[in-house]
């Protein structure tokens, strides 16, 4: 038993009921054990090719039972979209269908290797085919860049794509406008393809400032990168002027197309004017996320940008599916990756796709937006909407109904975790004060969300006539841990298991 258990846990084991305590693999390291029977080896010669090594390699000696529980142990401590509603704003976390993983895992296409001959990977060109036809058609845009392996790499190739063209028409524009509501990794792309980074600000109602965009239009500015819906959880209604005034000086109009999710089905990119848009394939058609990626970021194309795009792309050749490498009559900003995209994510968001049709698609961004919408009429008078009006796929609160209750944001999400949730995004976007963005997605049923909007009620309440203060500053109080001292933890994290660690368990036990 550690120092830790000894001191946090009223039990004697640690552990509490089936809430297991463990020490971690590396104290548990008992030199010599191992799970597998290797054979004895001949030490005499080396066979290292010169190389010695004279002390242990640092990995924890353990039987195969012990090995097991710990991970099975980890996995029991982690939250996850299987086990609740995951409201994470901005990062629209679905519910990934198990057809998906199904199909994922065929033959012939789980077990496939970019090197085959085309002949012999007919069938997942023609996956990657429909789906890249199915984008099209759901933005109506001209063309799309498969490769891409997520969205801050979409960005990457959208933005790329924007200066091809400028530097094909001889054109050095070194300004790229970014509004206040778009995504962090907006301004952070304009600045690796090059360009210099102007912030637009917001109006009161949450969108961009017109008035301050059109000040800033000038032959020097190469873009605006919007995101829309943006970061406040609202669509940006003036975009079709946006998209007039960028194009009028020769500029491109670049979509984040992050919160997709919120108008597949209803609104085509196309049509407002946008020159290309990436679509995080990981949040609008429900492949794995983040630590259950890897994610994937096609880029769709207009008219204006087609022909930059990157390769390799998918043409249809006297009946065989071909990559295409070298088109002719293109200006192609190159390969971007060594493969063709992400296999495993087409396969899933096709399959996402075609399980709903065009009409199912239509009611995902209708439920989206109706269940945010829900939790922001429920909430709105125990907690304070960012902005008036109805929002699209999330719910943006400030932290003005914490005035004066000694509870800050980050108080108010740790104490969501002992109800049972995982905590919303806190403190973005920067343009509201204490931010919490909730974005329940379509997939949550009337009964999960009221009792997440429950939860955040009483919690409201509870901060309000300022009872308990102890368990907001204290929380999470029912978790495994408590709460980390999450800056020490950023700038001084351990990585590896020292010496003077071992001597200190050693000491502790």
């Amino acid at each position: 038993m550690t120092n830790i258990t000894k001191k946090t846990s009223p039990t004697i084991s640690g552990n509490q009921g089936l809430k297991l305590e463990e020490q971690l693999i590396f104290e548990q390291d008992n030199p010599g054990i191992s799970g597998v029977d290797f054979p004895a080896v001949d030490l005499s010669k080396n066979h290292l090719g010169g190389l010695l090594s004279n002390r242990r390699i640092g990995l924890p000696g353990l039987s195969e039972p012990q090995i097991m529980r710990h991970y099975t142990r980890l996995s029991q401590k982690n939250y996850a979209i299987d086990a609740g509603i995951f409201p994470l704003g901005s990062c629209t976390m679905k519910h990934n269908p198990r057809l998906n993983e199904k199909m994922a895992r065929l033959p012939g296409l789980g077990d496939i290797h970019p090197f085959q001959p085309f002949e012999t990977i007919q069938g997942a060109l023609t996956v990657i085919y429909q789906l890249a036809d199915w984008l099209r058609q759901l933005t109506g845009m001209a063309a799309v860049a498969m490769p891409p392996a997520a969205g801050a790499h979409g960005e990457l190739c959208g933005m790329m794509a924007i200066r091809a063209a400028l530097d094909h028409r001889g054109e050095k524009r070194p300004r790229v406008l970014v509004p206040e509501s778009a995504h962090g990794t907006n301004p952070a792309t304009a600045a690796a393809c090059g360009f210099q980074v102007d912030p637009i600000p917001a109006n009161a109602k949450g969108t961009i400032d017109l008035a301050a965009f059109q000040a800033k239009l000038a032959p020097d500015v190469a873009a605006i990168m919007i995101t829309n819906p943006n970061t406040c959880g609202l669509f940006e209604t003036e975009i079709v002027q946006i998209a007039k005034d960028i194009h009028k000086i020769g500029g491109y109009l670049y979509c984040d197309g992050a919160n997709f999710n919120a108008i597949v089905g209803r609104v085509r990119p196309g049509d407002l004017g946008i020159d290309c848009m990436h679509i995080n394939l990981h949040k609008t058609f429900s492949t794995p996320h983040g630590g259950g990626g890897p994610g994937s970021g096609p880029v769709v194309l207009a008219q204006s940008l087609a022909s930059f795009a990157p390769v390799p792309y998918i043409e249809l050749r006297a009946g065989q599916y071909q990559l295409v490498e070298n088109a002719k009559g293109t200006n192609s900003l190159g390969r971007l990756k060594a493969f063709h995209g992400q296999m495993g994510m087409f396969i899933r968001a096709l399959t996402y796709i075609l399980s709903h049709g065009a009409d199912g698609l239509w009611q995902v961004s209708g439920d989206a937006v109706l269940n945010a919408n829900y939790i922001r009429a429920c909430l709105e008078k125990t907690m304070s909407p960012a902005f008036s009006g109805t929002c699209m796929h999330e719910a943006l609160f400030s932290d003005n109904f914490l005035a004066d209750t000694g509870v800050t944001t980050l108080d108010f999400a740790k104490a969501l975790i002992d109800e049972g949730f995982h905590p919303m995004t806190v403190y973005f976007p920067l343009v509201v004060h204490g931010a919490m963005l909730v974005e329940p997605t379509e997939t949550e049923s009337l009964a999960s969300l009221d009792q997440f909007i429950a939860s955040m009620e009483g919690l409201a309440q509870i901060a309000k006539k300022q009872e308990s203060l102890d368990s907001f500053k204290n929380a999470p109080i029912f978790t495994p841990r408590r709460r980390l001292d999450e800056t020490t933890a950023a700038r001084n994290p351990i990585l590896k298991w020292s010496d003077q660690q071992k001597t200190a368990k050693s000491d502790a036990t």
